[in-house]
């Protein structure tokens, strides 16, 4: 049985979703970085808005994701890095 367009459109979608991204070591290390000064940067800039009833929520909301993803990426990677250290503390035990 043959997909249709839409089908096979949604199925490489789907590929390109999971695939893992490279990214540079300089990018990936400063990448807490930017989400931390991002989400700082918009919610100082809510006390700066004149005209906050419809933006604001949206400011405080990305600030609020901006946050988020900083802490999670860097909780991740400091994890990961545990991780790696304790299997190097391992391999040069059994030596």
């Amino acid at each position: 049985m043959e997909l249709s367009a839409t089908e096979k459109k949604s199925q490489n979608a789907g590929k390109l979703a999971s695939r893992k991204i490279w990214l540079p070591k300089l990018l990936y290390d400063c990448l807490p970085l930017f989400y931390l000064i991002s989400g700082i940067g918009a919610l100082l800039a809510t006390l700066y808005i004149s005209h906050w009833l419809w933006i604001l929520p949206h400011y405080l909301l990305f600030s609020a994701a901006c946050l988020h993803l900083a802490f999670f990426v860097y909780r991740r990677r400091r994890k990961s890095r545990g991780n790696q250290s304790s299997l190097t503390d391992v391999g040069q035990e059994s030596t």
